[in-house]
């Protein structure tokens, strides 16, 4: 019997193969029919200590016997409060202010809709939002908006409010992406959002944070806010905490998902400055702020963030996060001189490269050939396009690294010579 199910991102019209998943641990996936499968990417980048990560449990179960659901608008719990509370130990000082919401997507409509109303509150409202090509914000209306045009959103282009973009900062290009904003900024619009360092579906782009510095530097001197959507790259993905640490950054609001609970079960959180607080406070009930959702900080996923800080807080996670970086980087120096790699990179516990030349491109022809090629690996590697990279779980080992970098490698042998040949005829 066929499954009634509408899988995301998924062409069902291409009869793929879509495995039953009955269980995992750390690393490591298992399915109906009896496959051990390696989780290369963290299943979707959100998971971080592992899956199944005991302390996690314990919390999830025990606060399921407790309080399961409980409106938040105008009530609040235990769980929610002790999250609130280890964000703000953790996260820069001058992010004050903890907003729950359910998803990465949720927390960057929080984050625009929060600018938005900062500068409408303050008597000077500013509607433009200024955004880097290439980037990926979300499937929802506003973070469609605000991230690339093309086949992730073509069909909704009606709905998409316009957006001034700037150039991504490519090696040797830099300079233009920071002219462009500093132009941009002389028109006074409300906020700049960025993918700190490495914008993800966009194809594992890569750039420098002295660039990323700048571009704060820029915002701060014209009075635009800045927005970091750390959804994928906070928790220590690229090497730290988050990656504005690496330059000297802090937002005016930090948008925060995925590795919030260890990734077991979704909750996000946008952080704001005071100044951003302040704009919505008063005693007149019209300048709330007008924003949840049912499961705004579902108490059960709450308690399974809170493990999450504790496990940070009383673990060595960023001495795992190093030795996994060391790991990785090993292993793609080995595959850096093979013809069918095109421009390996790491960063972090990020690596990623092209097979067979050129740029990436998402829907590139070689892509389901590839992701075909890992699942009969018995891997968890979801290509974007011909842009092949690894992400794993910080608890991943070497043996089952090895066998994604195997893979990899055979990746590049059967297919990035045929396409290289193909493009250069």
């Amino acid at each position: 019997m066929n499954s009634p199910i509408w899988h995301p991102f998924t062409q069902h019209g291409l009869g793929e193969p879509i495995p039953l998943v009955t269980r995992a641990e750390g690393a490591v996936l298992h399915t109906a029919d009896g496959q051990r499968i390696v989780d290369a990417i963290s299943s979707w980048w959100v998971t971080t200590h592992g899956h199944g990560h005991p302390r996690i449990v314990a919390a999830i179960a025990e606060q399921a016997q407790r309080l399961d659901q409980i409106i938040f608008a105008g009530w609040t719990h235990e769980p929610a409060e002790e999250v609130a509370r280890g964000l703000l130990d953790i996260m820069p000082v001058e992010l004050t202010r903890v907003f729950f919401s359910d998803s990465g997507s949720t927390s960057v409509e929080v984050a625009l809709k929060m600018a938005l109303g900062y500068w409408l509150h303050r008597g000077e409202p500013r509607h433009r939002l200024l955004v880097m090509e290439h980037s990926y914000h979300g499937d929802t209306i506003g973070t469609m908006s605000v991230g690339a045009r093309g086949a992730f959103n073509a069909a909704y282009e009606p709905l998409l409010f316009d957006v001034e973009t700037l150039p991504f900062p490519a090696a040797g290009a830099e300079q233009a992406t920071l002219d462009a904003l500093e132009a941009a900024c002389r028109a006074r619009p409300a906020a700049l959002i960025v993918e700190p360092l490495v914008l993800g579906a966009g194809g594992m782009l890569f750039y420098p944070p002295r660039v990323l510095a700048e571009m704060r530097a820029i915002c701060a001197r014209a009075g635009v806010l800045f927005i970091a959507d750390e959804v994928m790259t906070g928790w220590g993905r690229t090497g730290t905490l988050l990656a504005c640490e690496q330059a000297g950054v802090v937002p005016d609001i930090l948008c925060l998902s995925k590795g919030l609970t260890g990734g077991a079960v979704p909750l996000a959180v946008t952080m704001a400055s005071e100044a951003i607080f302040q704009a919505h406070w008063s005693q007149d009930r019209a300048t709330m702020f007008f924003h949840s959702s049912s499961y705004t900080a579902n108490p059960i996923a709450c308690a399974a963030a809170a493990a999450n800080l504790a496990i940070w807080r009383e673990e060595p996670v960023l001495e795992r996060v190093a030795d996994l970086s060391r790991r990785q980087r090993t292993r793609l120096d080995a595959l850096a001189g093979m013809p069918g790699i095109h421009n390996p990179r790491a960063l972090g516990t990020i690596a990623a490269m092209e097979i067979g030349g050129g740029g990436g491109a998402y829907l590139s022809a070689l892509g389901p050939t590839l992701m075909a090629h890992f699942r009969e690996h018995d891997l968890l590697v979801r290509p974007l396009g011909n842009t092949v990279y690894v992400m794993p779980p910080y608890c991943i080992g070497d043996d089952d690294l090895d066998r994604v970098y195997a893979a990899i490698g055979e990746a590049a042998e059967r297919f990035g010579r045929s396409v290289k040949e193909l493009r250069d005829r």
